[in-house]
């Protein structure tokens, strides 16, 4: 089994590369930000791979890091999706964003990759979302609000917050982490009006 590859570039694709390593030319499959980072023709590179074999061919999947082949991974484990929308995923977003994304339960930014629409990025949101924490650097309160908020266990004032900043015409993910911000200077028993007000004032920042 291939797991990394170093050599140098030979020629490329829309989706998909040929490294020359010891004169013998590895086609491997990438998403559009791999294919963008790597370096022009002739110069050295080196890429993470996934191997597929089946019974009538074997793919090569390559990544910059280990952390995006991971994510690949993680994402072809959600029913409906497979090698290509995860590529295509992990072409829109790059490893930790698409981390966040997940963990805050964030849909729309998960469903702007090409093929992703929004009951397969439901899906993928809903099933990782236990595993995206650990590769995350989203704020833990504004995680848990997240989750509370998609299970409806957020307290009332905390909800009624959120919806009053979203009436205002702010992004669901904008007014649930203004409303976080607030809880930390309010705390927990703050009442919907404080909560308002000082998510306001973090918004206006």
């Amino acid at each position: 089994m291939i797991g990394k590859l170093r050599g140098t570039v030979d020629s490329s694709g829309e989706d998909w590369v040929i490294l020359d390593v010891g004169g013998v030319g590895y086609l491997v499959h990438c998403s559009s930000r791999t294919l963008g980072a790597l370096p022009g023709r002739g110069e050295a590179a080196s890429l993470h791979i996934e191997t597929y074999v089946r019974e009538d061919q074997i793919r090569l999947f390559g990544f910059m890091s280990e952390l995006e082949r991971d994510w690949f991974r993680l994402l072809q484990t959600v029913q409906g999706v497979g090698a290509k929308v995860a590529l295509a995923i992990l072409g829109v977003l790059k490893a930790p964003d698409l981390a966040n994304a997940i963990a805050l339960q964030d849909r729309a930014a998960v469903s702007r990759a090409p093929g992703v629409g929004p009951k397969v990025a439901a899906r993928i949101v809903a099933e990782l979302k236990d595993k995206a924490p650990a590769y995350s650097t989203a704020d833990i309160g504004l995680i848990q609000m997240q989750d509370d908020l998609s299970e409806k266990r957020a307290p009332g004032p905390v909800a009624d917050a959120v919806s009053a900043l979203v009436n205002l015409g702010y992004a669901q993910l904008q007014a649930s982490g203004a409303v976080a911000a607030a809880l930390r200077t309010a705390g927990e028993g703050a009442e919907t009006a404080v909560l308002i007000r000082l998510g306001l004032k973090e918004l206006a920042k």
